[in-house]
């Protein structure tokens, strides 16, 4: 008896993730959860050099501004609550000191300049459709940060709008990478506060906006993480206490999902050999000194560098 309906999936059968790829993750909190997941596994990557970005519009410029070199300066800084922050970045790089917000914006602006060079994978996760215009400046902001809502417009983004910031972004990062490859995906994160309905008309038009750039062919891709979400772990136990976020296990699920999907076989083979040095590394021994415990150790150090040799950049400490 089969008790749910699967996502019909199979393995990528090109330009496939491996330990040489080095992967550049965009967008919603759910492409921090898959970050994390590469960074625990030991894959090159970097996970949102301005901190999450729930809509496509704010990564749009991210990546305007880097590629273009368009650094920052002191009066697109805000100081609100006895915090310098930037409507274009996450709350996470907010400081007390103007001069350190300014320098690390700059800096992650060259950052990821230099990160596109060498990317072979961007993976964006679109979160929202939903959208704050600061009235003063007439721009769509990337996140509030708890400015009075009086100074703030919501607007919901058109499906056309949407398409032309996604087009914008891969010809941007396709004039210092060609050969890069895009993979798009919708987070299942369910934004309530938008309103139930709400929420669902903002995914709907992500989905047919990504759907409409979505070209293999052109190296344009989409993994269904939404629909697994939705359709695979259809039930309340599979999210968060908010009942709004997917918990632990729906995050382990869809990455699975995702590795039979986007890694190659030499990939796993190598994910395998990370994942049990990382579970023997988090062991806790009842008796450090034992005899057996040094066999362990030694067992593990050894295994350690035999993956070091192999692929330098891995670091366990």
């Amino acid at each position: 008896m089969k008790l749910q309906t699967e996502i019909p999936l199979k393995p990528q059968p090109h330009n496939q993730i491996d330990y040489k790829s080095n992967v550049l993750l965009l967008g919603s909190c759910f492409s921090e959860n898959i970050g994390a997941k590469f960074e625990y596994f030991k894959f090159q990557n970097v996970i949102n050099p301005f901190g999450i970005l729930f809509h496509p519009l704010a990564i749009e410029n991210l990546i305007t501004r880097a590629v273009n070199k368009d650094y920052y300066s002191e009066d697109e800084l805000h100081f609100h609550n006895e915090h310098w922050s930037c409507l274009d970045a996450h709350s996470k790089l907010n400081t007390t000191s103007k001069e350190e917000l300014l320098d690390s914006l700059n800096t992650q602006i060259d950052e990821t300049y230099n990160y596109l060079f060498s990317a072979s994978h961007v993976i964006i996760t679109l979160g929202t459709s939903w959208v704050y215009r600061h009235i003063a400046s007439d721009n769509i902001v990337a996140n509030c940060h708890k400015i009075p809502q009086k100074q703030f417009l919501k607007e919901l983004l058109t499906v056309e709008q949407i398409v032309e910031a996604l087009e914008s972004i891969i010809s941007l990062i396709r004039c210092v990478n060609p050969k890069i490859s895009f993979l798009f995906t919708v987070s299942p994160v369910r934004h309530i506060k938008d309103g139930f309905v709400e929420n669902t008309l903002s995914k709907s038009h992500l989905l047919t906006a990504i759907h409409q750039v979505v070209e293999p062919r052109e190296q344009l891709y989409y993994f269904p993480s939404y629909e697994i979400m939705m359709d695979e772990l259809r039930d309340y136990r599979f999210y968060k206490e908010d009942m709004l976020h997917p918990n632990t296990t729906a995050v382990d699920y869809i990455w699975e999902k995702f590795t039979t999907v986007w890694l190659s076989a030499d990939a796993l083979e190598t994910l395998e050999k990370v994942s049990s040095i990382q579970s023997r590394k988090a062991h806790r021994p009842f008796n450090p000194n034992s005899e057996a415990h040094q066999k362990f150790l030694l067992k593990l150090q050894s295994d350690i560098e035999s993956l070091k040799s192999e692929f330098p950049f891995i670091n366990f400490k």
